[in-house]
């Protein structure tokens, strides 16, 4: 399958060869020298980080493969040798998890795309109150929410169902775009997150889609997406500026039900004693 990268244009899959290359060039390319005891210039580096024969040592594989990967000329790495490139280029545990992905070399089960809420989960996220919660699926898609996660974010239901999508409204929508004190740690990481998603799911269409888009329409994306980062936090903290209970700071947990696993509850909590109290008196008010 053969498509122009997500985040330039594309509307229907990812090329997961071409992607494997140029994660494995960035990966390679950021690495320094220095952290394996090889000598900062052996005889002349014109080019950042290791080398490719550097590499295939490492990974104990030859140098043409590590050239061939590099080139995208359609080879698909065994589990083994995926894991030998991992080690060699240091990846940490979620970068390793996309290189799997992208070599198609993960196992996983099947599983379906989920368009909307699971009953019982959704009736678990009202049960959650007066905790903030929300259902999401892989591509962020907004599936539910109770009430005190609309009184901190916004009302979803007063949105079109195009833009009930955690990352379009923290990239686009007009309201957010103050709302998050690190906005750029924010994007940052949820682009990340994207990637490592797009990896898992290369023929969600929408889900390209909506990496076009952001690829078309917001500034930073397109140099956010090309350094590749991939990243997957189950948990974390947020600072945000809320225009009734001014700045909160906000701990998430993410849990991902075992039956029904393209679904991912995330619940908030106040991070600190004035966050609570501010909470606390903003659902007082509702």
């Amino acid at each position: 399958m053969t498509t122009t990268t997500p985040g330039v244009g594309a509307t229907r899959s990812v090329d997961t060869t071409q992607e494997l290359a140029a994660f494995l060039r960035t990966r390679r390319e950021s690495l320094d020298p220095g952290d394996f005891g090889l000598p900062a210039r052996r005889r002349s580096r014109r080019t950042p980080g290791l080398r490719r024969e550097e590499v295939a040592e490492l990974a104990g594989v030859s140098v043409d493969y590590v050239v061939r990967l590099e080139q995208a000329r359609g080879l698909r790495p065994s589990a083994d040798v995926v894991e030998a490139l991992a080690g060699a280029l240091r990846l940490a545990p979620r970068e390793r998890a996309y290189l799997f992905d992208l070599a198609r070399q993960r196992p996983r089960e099947p599983v379906r795309p989920a368009t909307a809420a699971a009953p019982q989960l959704a009736r678990l996220v009202d049960d959650l109150s007066p905790l903030p919660a929300m259902l999401l699926n892989h591509r962020y898609d907004i599936l539910a929410w109770n009430a005190q996660m609309a009184g901190l974010v916004m009302d979803y239901g007063t949105l079109p169902p195009e833009q009930r999508n955690s990352m379009w409204l923290c990239l686009l929508h007009p309201r957010m775009r103050d709302f998050y004190v690190d906005r750029e740690r924010v994007v940052r990481e949820g682009i990340a997150h994207l990637r490592a998603a797009w990896a898992a799911h290369p023929e969600d269409r929408a889900l390209n889609g909506l990496i076009a888009e952001f690829g078309a329409r917001v500034e930073e994306f397109p140099r956010l997406w090309a350094e590749r980062d991939v990243q997957v936090n189950g948990r974390g903290n947020k600072a945000i500026r809320h225009p009734e209970a001014g700045e909160l700071a906000v701990h998430f947990e993410v849990l991902r039900p075992l039956q029904d696993p393209d679904q991912l509850l995330m619940i908030c909590r106040a991070a600190d004693e004035g966050s609570r109290a501010a909470m606390d008196r903003l659902w007082g008010d509702r």
